[in-house]
Parts: structure tokens; sequence; C-alpha cells
């Protein structure tokens, strides 16, 4: 009889023939603007770590005190033994930044997306959903069970057209997107899609994780960024990029977030948050709302990245982009892959993302507050060589 796993062995080996092959690389001591990776010191250009808070002493010593009061474990599902007097903490001072009713703590950005959208929508609705959305929207999506029209990239018009076309066949319908896309850095048309959703009655559900703590006046994320706080919808995000944390959230309405606690099976049957996890995000929180220069520091690094390009590297071919993240287009795998090594044997840790993360080959530069110019100057300089 054949061999049922010979498949993997094959598939390994397509991956590698295309460029696509992926492996960990090793990161010592604590996270910063710069670290340790597998031995060599290089410039931290790779981390979602946007405010620099990760290594913060007080989200450590926060982090400390919770594993002490209350171990390294909630021990079970909020709804069984789980729940701390902590996590309902966390919750308030969520709900408190995004300006919402409340909100619900989930044990990861990718387990509040897939609970929200299977609790919101089921197999006699419709989901419209930006083709570039995160990996957790589209499987939270597949799960449901619902009908699932991607639309182009951002683009309004085409959301507008379905919507005319489809939403008198359908139940419910969710239009879900992220705020700030990973993978590229540009915004969605966030106010445009509001009007959509209330003109044809459609939820709205907007993932906040790379704007979380980055966008707005507040830092409390795109929602205030575009000026529509307090207007329906669904806010997703996580507690593990500018928060230095792990966890993921729902905000919004209190009938939404007593809905979801209900209905949200990712929520329901896991295991809470840890103590040490919700204790650091909840200083997080803290520190975003008290130091705001955090914020603007962050803002004059992409400032200032962004003019050395301007005037050093006018032929760059640099992806749109309206935030922290910053991309530069390849041809193809091979040649991101090889701008990535150049850059890290030089002490740049700026790796190549590759498909099938995204549709084309890429260089993903992600700053933090706590990078220093010297640090941006190097990378200037190295990619000065690489586009000679």
């Amino acid at each position: 009889m054949s061999d049922p796993y010979a498949w993997i062995e094959q598939s390994l080996a397509t991956i590698h023939r295309a460029d696509w092959y992926r492996s960990v690389q090793t990161i010592e001591g604590c996270p910063g603007a710069t670290v340790l990776l597998q031995g060599q010191e290089v410039i931290n250009f790779a981390s979602n770590d946007y405010l620099g808070l990760a290594g913060d002493e007080r989200l450590i010593l926060a982090a400390t005190a919770a594993v002490q009061e209350f171990g390294t474990g909630s021990t079970g599902s909020r709804l069984l033994s789980g729940h701390r007097k902590i996590h309902r903490e966390l919750e308030k001072a969520i709900a408190s930044l995004k300006q919402t009713e409340d909100a619900v703590v989930f044990s990861s950005g990718y387990l509040a997306n897939l609970g929200a959208i299977t609790a919101l929508v089921s197999k006699r609705d419709l989901i419209l959903a930006d083709q570039y959305n995160h990996s957790s929207l589209k499987n939270g999506a597949i799960l449901s069970g619902a009908k699932i029209v991607e639309y182009p990239h951002c683009d309004v018009e085409a959301v507008k057209s379905e919507l005319q076309r489809l939403r008198p066949d359908y139940r419910r319908c969710l239009i879900a997107t992220d705020s700030v896309f990973s993978m590229d850095g540009d915004l969605c048309p966030l106010p445009a899609l509001i009007d959509l959703a209330q003109e044809f009655s459609c939820m709205l559900l907007v993932d906040e994780a790379h704007a979380t703590g980055v966008l707005g006046k507040t830092g409390a994320g795109c929602v205030e960024h575009f000026g529509c706080t307090g207007k329906q919808l669904v806010q997703i995000g996580t507690l593990s990029k500018a928060l230095g944390s792990l966890g993921g959230y729902v905000a919004g309405s209190a009938t939404l977030i007593d809905y979801l606690r209900n209905r949200a099976p990712s929520w329901i049957y896991t295991t809470a948050l840890s103590p040490a996890d919700t204790a650091a995000a909840l200083a997080a929180i803290n520190i975003i709302q008290q130091e705001p220069q955090r914020r603007t520091q962050l803002w004059k690094n992409v400032d200032y990245l962004k003019n050395l390009i301007h005037q050093y590297l006018p032929n760059l071919k640099l992806l749109p982009s309206q935030s922290p993240i910053l991309c530069l287009e390849f041809a193809n795998a091979t040649d991101a892959l090889q701008a990535g090594n150049q850059l890290k044997s030089t002490g740049i840790f700026a790796p190549a993302i590759r498909p099938p993360t995204v549709p084309t080959s890429r260089i993903r530069i992600s700053l933090m507050a706590t990078h220093e110019q010297t640090h941006i100057n190097k990378l200037i300089e190295q990619l000065s060589l690489i586009f000679h």
C-alpha cells in the first residue's frame, strides 16, 4: 500500500522550488529596536512593537506581579474557572480607549476574528471582504458558512455594486476589513464603508490590529483617525502589536459584547488569557494614554524615513502607506529574499514577505518609536547599496 503521508514531502519540495519555504529565526533577550538574532546584533525593522513597549520595565513588572497574585495560567475558560478581576479591568480599559460601551478579551487576535465572525453570520448570510484581509478574517468568513464575496482592495464602488446586486438575497450582511493592512501599510476607506453599511443595512467589522495605539489623537486607532468614533461598528484588535502583550479584543455596544460572550465559540471554549498577558496589556494601555509622546516619536520616525527615501532613493518602488509599515516591492521572491539576506548580513533585520502571504514579494519595514535616527540612516545606506 502507498504511504498516505508521502504527499507532504512532495509539497515541501514544491515550496522550496518556488522560494516560498519558511523557517523560524531565533531572537534572544528582550525585544527592542536592536535585538540579537541567531547570535548577530541587528537593527530590528521586522517588529510590530510600534511603541517599543514589549520590553518596557513597567509591563514586565505588571506581568510579574500578576503571576505572583494569580499564578501562571487561567486554568479554564472565562465561563468556568478562568475569569479573574484583572480580565474585566482590561476590558473596561479597552472600552475606554476605543470609546465604546464595552469590550471582551480573547486569547489572541486571531481567535477574536474567528469568534466574532462566526457568531455574527452563518449560511443564510453574506460577507463582503477586502481581498487583502488578514488570514484570521478570511478563515473566520469561511468557518461562518456565509456566502463570501471578496472585493478588489479598498474599492468602494465594487462594494456598492455587490451590495446592490446581492444584499436583497441575504438575511444579514457583514462587511469585513482590516483598518491598517499589515503587509501593505495602507488604510481602508472607513468613512465610505460606514456610509455603505448604513445605506444597505449591513454590519461593519474593522480589524484595528495594526492601528490600536498607533493611529488617532489618543491612539484609539483608525476609527478615531477618521473621526468615526461612536459609529455603529464591530471593532476587533490585538494586544500583541503596539500594546506589547498577547491577546485580542472586540469592542462595541454593550448588546454586541453580551451576545458574543454567549455565542462566540473561540471565547466560550478557550482558556482565558493568562494573568501575565492581561496585566501587561493593561499597563500598556495606561502608558499609551499617559505618554502620547511615544506615538509622536513613532510618526517622526516614519516621516524621517520617508523623507530620506524621497531624497536619496526617489526611484524606489514603495507601496502606498499611511502607517509605520513601509513595503518595498520586488519582481519575484528570489530577488526579495536576496535583498533581505543582504540587509541581514549588514546588521539590518527586514525580512522578505512572499506569496502566498502577499500577491507580490516585498521587503516589509516596520518602524518603532524607539528607533534612533542612526538606525534609520543605516537602513538608507544599505538600501542605497542594494538599489544603486
